[in-house]
């Protein structure tokens, strides 16, 4: 088994990484099957594919609104508070979803709010998550420890898609969203107990406003970050739509059900972590052209679901896909870890998480009156087109290129943020490359609450 980074005498080290992958193992069991789970609460109440595409769009609207100002919240109080709120709130709102699933007095409105205070409490949680991770770890040991964060995190995706699925099958939805709700609340005292005592201060600046606009500045400043960041806003968007409001409704009329679709969603889970190990002892030097090249298989699982393929030839097309969205995932981590300051990443977290998913609640919104517009299959492959078409976009940006590998440390709190951007020449030793969900860059399959790009 692998072993996890040494521990960092400025954020607790070994036992804060511990602690910060057991909660996201706990949150991401929960919330894999919830995700599978709320889908079919709204069509076992009557609710069609447009209301299924509401509800989604109903928790990602206000993590959009509110995502700035988590990030800019998240740089000026300590972070795992803020986490700790954040959990309670999803807690809390997820445990009346299930009981009113479960009382079978659900209502799409009620859906829809109780969605909503989830994705208000996930802007404040994201930002905080992952500044608190990117910072608990040294920079030696980078990549090795986000590709075992995730390989744990996606383990646990695995089991949770695969039991949610099962359990909806058998038990109907709403006890897989009261599990979600107490796998909330275990999360919630684990990051509890997260040591921030050797952590400095963060100075709050000149006011909420100051602080987003210098974050602003740091984002702005990078072609390869806002590039990506616009790349996963259109690749993000088609592929939620895909795969959380047509991916069930494929599910249920050609592949027998919530069952087969879970175990889609847990191949791609199997994916990642075969990604993950991957990426344990792989590190490509030029981190941002090896990840975006294994984005274009982020375009199968829509094509896959507009042929419709079998369920077996499925599960391949998403193992695959998570294969390589794993690659790109863990070397996303390290170039943010290794070029953007620490006290500036839940702000730049933030404007990546901003633009990622800023058009998500429009497509999932507009996803069932799509269908009825071209029709299901054409609606499909349109969205596999537009992950190809995006993605060969931002290969055209310089510093996608050539941002390369170093092993020095990140830039320190308050330092310059100028990229440091290693040309590669022919001559220059690459590794060779070994051979959705959305979150921000690093993900395909509209992800539980907590899955880091």
């Amino acid at each position: 088994m692998t072993t996890p980074p040494a521990p960092s005498p400025s954020t607790g080290g070994r036992r804060n990484y511990l602690l910060l992958t057991a909660a996201a193992c706990v949150t991401n069991l929960g919330g894999a099957g919830a995700m599978i789970a709320s889908a079919f609460a709204v069509l076992d109440s009557g609710g069609s594919g447009g209301d299924v595409g509401l509800v989604v769009a109903s928790r990602t609207l206000p993590l959009v609104l509110f995502l700035l100002i988590g990030g800019a919240v998240a740089d000026r109080l300590p972070r795992h508070r803020v986490m700790v709120a954040a959990n309670t709130v999803n807690c809390l709102s997820q445990a009346a979803f299930a009981a009113l699933v479960l009382a079978g007095e659900a209502r799409l409105w009620q859906m829809m709010l109780l969605a909503g205070l989830g994705g208000a409490a996930q802007a404040f949680f994201g930002p905080a998550s992952e500044g608190m991770l990117l910072s608990s770890v040294p920079a030696g040991e980078a990549g090795r420890a986000f590709a075992v964060y995730r390989m744990a995190m996606h383990g646990a995706s695995l089991g949770g898609a695969a039991l949610g699925g099962a359990m909806v099958a058998a038990m109907g939805p709403g006890w897989v969203l009261a599990v979600d709700a107490a796998a909330f609340a275990v999360a919630a005292s684990l990051r509890a107990l997260l040591d921030v005592r050797g952590i400095a201060p963060r100075e709050p600046g000149g006011g909420m406003l100051a602080d987003l606009r210098e974050g602003w500045r740091e984002f702005a400043s990078r072609p390869w970050l806002w590039g990506i960041v616009v790349q996963f806003s259109v690749a993000n968007a088609v592929v939620g739509a895909a795969e959380a409001v047509y991916g069930p409704l494929v599910a249920r009329d050609s592949l027998g059900g919530a069952g087969p679709w879970g175990l889609a969603l847990a191949a791609f889970g199997a994916g990642t972590m075969a990604g993950g190990l991957l990426m344990t002892r792989w590190k490509p030097r030029r981190l941002l052209l090896a990840g975006t090249l294994c984005v274009f298989p982020l375009a199968l699982p829509s094509a896959a679901l507009a042929v419709p393929l079998p369920a077996q030839a499925l599960w391949g097309v998403m193992f695959l896909t998570g294969v390589t969205i794993e690659v790109f995932g863990v070397s996303w981590m390290t170039a943010l870890h290794q070029e953007i300051p620490e006290d500036k990443l839940s702000r730049v977290s933030a404007y990546d998480w901003f633009g990622s998913i800023a058009m998500v609640p429009l497509a999932t919104a507009l996803a069932g009156p799509a269908e009825t517009a071209f029709g299901r299959t054409s609606a499909l492959w349109g969205c596999a087109a537009l992950v190809v078409l995006v993605t060969a976009a931002v290969l055209l940006v310089p510093d996608v290129r050539r941002l390369t590998l170093r092993n020095d440390p990140r830039p320190k709190a308050g330092g310059t943020l100028d990229a440091v951007v290693t040309p590669v020449t022919a001559a220059t030793p690459v590794t060779p490359v070994a051979p959705v969900t959305p979150v921000a860059p690093g993900s395909s399959v509209p992800a539980p609450a907590e899955a880091p790009r």
